[in-house]
């Protein structure tokens, strides 16, 4: 049986492009049919690399690589859980946080998923369904987190916060992020939110610069649902799951966030604790001032 491998990277960056092919040649040399998504593939210009379109693009595959940073990762999510195809990061970009390797283990990577030498993940999603009078029902999904934020920059957004059915808190705010245990090294933390490990499940619901007494993080058993009600007489907001789907929401729209009914499959090439991954990636000072010092 062939194997397959879709691969997904920023094109428009001369350098993913350069080691997008090197990896694409050594897996195809490995006896893989790799796949592209179709927009990608002239900037690829590589021989043998199959063009796929957007919808099913993981479909089969093997495996999904992601070569960039995190925003290259959410793409290649997108097509991946619904494939239910393990995804591995490899983090070109900065601080990368969702990539497994980086671009020093570049060859020891394509060594390992030629070899199956991994173990696979599973992360916890969100499912989210926003309704409001006049407008089609939207329904959507994040790894990271769902964002409900004011639309006009000026104006204070007035939200309702029930959770599991029972009001918590009325916030005048800039928004809440609702992020799962990955998000909340992204915008969740931004905002304020707790570092939470992945194998941790639950729910995180974070409010954004919010004018109330009671404007702490909250986290919550995986199985709570939130609902976030925007005040009929406050201004526009702004739905976002994982910064890449955005959506307006007119006042009185009723936003509902609960654990996605498929998780993504992230790929670990090998054991590594996630505080070292916190050390390296915020560039904790593990060793203090006066040592540095020293």
């Amino acid at each position: 049986m062939t194997r397959t491998a879709l691969l997904v990277t920023h094109t428009g960056r001369p350098a993913s492009t350069e080691h997008a092919r090197t990896v694409a040649a050594d897996l195809i040399a490995a006896g893989f049919e790799v796949r592209v998504v179709a927009e990608e593939a002239d900037d690829l210009d590589l021989p043998g690399v199959r063009p796929v379109g957007l919808l099913g693009a993981a479909e089969g595959a093997e495996i999904v690589i992601a070569l960039g940073g995190d925003g290259t990762f959410l793409r290649a999510a997108d097509l991946a859980r619904p494939a239910k195809a393990p995804l591995l990061g490899i983090n070109l970009g900065r601080v990368g946080f969702l990539a497994e390797a980086e671009i020093d283990d570049l060859d020891q990577a394509v060594r390992d998923v030629v070899q199956r030498d991994y173990t696979v993940d599973e992360r916890l999603t969100l499912d989210v369904r926003a309704e409001f009078e006049g407008g089609p029902v939207i329904e959507s999904w994040a790894l990271n987190e769902v964002t409900v934020e004011k639309g006009e920059r000026a104006q204070m957004l007035e939200l309702l916060v029930d959770v599991d059915g029972r009001p918590l808190s009325r916030y005048g705010c800039d928004g809440v992020v609702c992020a799962t245990p990955t998000g909340s090294t992204a915008y969740a933390f931004s905002a304020g939110g707790p570092v939470v490990w992945p194998e941790v499940e639950a729910l995180l619901l974070v409010p954004i610069s919010a004018h109330a007494l009671f404007s702490r993080p909250i986290v919550t058993a995986p199985t709570s649902t939130f609902t976030i009600t925007v005040n009929p007489f406050t201004t526009l907001a702004v739905l976002a799951c994982d910064g890449r789907r955005v959506y307006d929401l007119p006042p009185g729209a009723r936003v509902t966030v609960h654990r996605g009914a498929l998780p993504v499959r992230v790929v670990r090439l090998r054991a590594r604790h996630f505080t070292d991954r916190l050390v390296a990636k915020f560039g904790l000072p593990v060793e203090g001032w006066r040592d540095r010092r020293s």
